[in-house]
């Protein structure tokens, strides 16, 4: 889970980089489409107080996540080798419980990864509440005819990248976030 949620950070901050690289490279980018402007939503997720808040949340909650679940694992790895130091007609018995503790276990985790998920999703949701009155506001001050993602674009002229305005604002507006750990709601079931 770690391992996946710092791939993707590296894979924004790397594209990020790229996409740096690329427009630095440019020795005459072009003039600025009048009315064309340009955002980087993951731009603005790496880069913004609000985004880094959310990756450093998220992964300290995955520490705590692995913390809850490593005794678990600890101790169904002595049970298995206990188990396997007794004889044979011992081990039915124990071998079934201990296959329950693993099924226990497995269950908390698909439970842990679910409100980890969750728990991204509503931070992103808060984030994307608070950018979209800017990114329009922004929008409207440039007298935009058209936004497009950064992530469509390869080279442009930088005149028309609002990303750097909408993440100063953002950062004044949303400064950080602090969260902890949330279920999803229950599915209620239809009779």
């Amino acid at each position: 889970m770690k391992r996946l949620l710092l791939t993707a950070v590296a894979g924004v901050i790397a594209l990020s980089a790229q996409a740096a690289a690329a427009q630095t490279q440019l020795q005459n980018p072009g003039p600025a489409i009048p009315g064309m402007c340009v955002y980087h939503n993951e731009r603005m997720l790496a880069q913004s107080s609000a985004g880094q808040s959310l990756n450093q949340g998220m992964q300290r909650l995955v520490q705590e996540v692995q913390g809850e679940l490593a005794p678990y694992g600890t101790a169904i790895e002595t049970e298995a080798q206990r188990i396997q130091g007794l004889p044979e007609d011992q081990r039915a018995q124990p071998v079934q419980a201990l296959q329950q503790r693993i099924q226990e276990a497995q269950q908390l985790e698909q439970t842990r990864d679910t409100e980890l998920r969750y728990t991204r999703a509503q931070q992103i949701n808060a984030i994307a509440e608070a950018v979209d009155p800017i990114v329009v506001a922004i929008y409207q001050e440039r007298g935009c005819g058209m936004l497009v993602d950064r992530e469509s674009v390869y080279v442009m002229n930088p005149a028309m990248d609002i990303t750097d305005t909408v993440i100063e604002r953002l950062n004044a507006a949303l400064p950080s976030l602090s969260f902890t750990r949330q279920s999803p709601p229950v599915q209620q079931q239809q009779q």
